[in-house]
């Protein structure tokens, strides 16, 4: 389960399970009800910390994305499910402090989308893709996630993503604008606290205020509920 590292310089959410490079019960990290459930908790307890707030993980993945086993036993919810989904990407977006997300390993689909949600994200180089593979999986996107992938990297490498299900390794990445610099594995995590040091100053309310404004238009879009008729 998801859990917080508190360091002097930032709240650190790691998406996997303490002491674990990959949890039996959730290798992938992906996005089942409790994993859902143990971030928003994480969350909380990163922002009562009132630092900047970094999102990772350990392992091969960052996340994998969607609980496929979920959708497929319950497919009659999905909607709502997307929409728990949604819930966590607005969340990311207006927390009240610095986000940086440092993609330790494979970040696919919602996964993929999640790291976007941060202010400022850090790839790993030589091993680990960025990767959206709906299109490749005969899948759609929610209004909700177009939005989110439309408005945070650039048109033309949204595109090429959405409709290509390319496999963007740290260096592609980098060029494509999705993610605005890379590191070795053993000085990712130091990466992304040098950018919290920077930030420290700026956590508190009003940054929710100027998140809110700056991406309303998004949140509009991802607080709009998952009508049946996409799937």
């Amino acid at each position: 389960m998801p859990y917080l590292s508190l360091t002097d310089d930032a709240a650190e959410v790691f998406l996997g399970t303490q002491g674990l490079e990959l949890d039996e019960t959730n290798p992938e990290n992906r996005f089942a009800l409790d994993w859902l459930d143990a971030v928003n908790v994480v969350l909380d307890e990163a922002v009562a910390a009132k630092k900047p707030i970094v999102l990772t993980a350990t392992g091969k993945f960052f996340s994998n994305g969607l609980d496929t086993d979920h959708i497929a036993a319950s497919f009659a919810e999905l909607p709502g499910y997307l929409d728990r989904v949604h819930q966590l990407y607005a969340r990311v977006l207006t927390l009240p402090a610095p986000t940086i997300a440092a993609i330790n390993g494979h970040a696919f689909g919602a996964g993929a989308m999640l790291a976007l949600c941060a202010d400022h994200r850090i790839m790993r180089t030589e091993r680990g893709f960025w990767s959206l593979p709906e299109a490749a999986l005969n899948m759609p996107f929610t209004r909700g996630m177009a939005a989110l992938v439309r408005t945070r990297i650039p048109d033309a490498t949204a595109t090429e993503a959405m409709l290509t299900s390319r496999r963007y390794n740290a260096d592609d990445a980098l060029r494509a604008g999705i993610v605005d610099q890379t590191a070795d594995e053993p000085e990712l995590i130091e990466a992304a606290r040098a950018v919290a040091r920077e930030r420290t100053g700026l956590v508190n309310d009003n940054q929710t205020v100027i998140k809110r404004g700056l991406r309303l238009p998004l949140l509009e879009d991802l607080r709009t509920p998952t009508p049946p008729t996409l799937l």
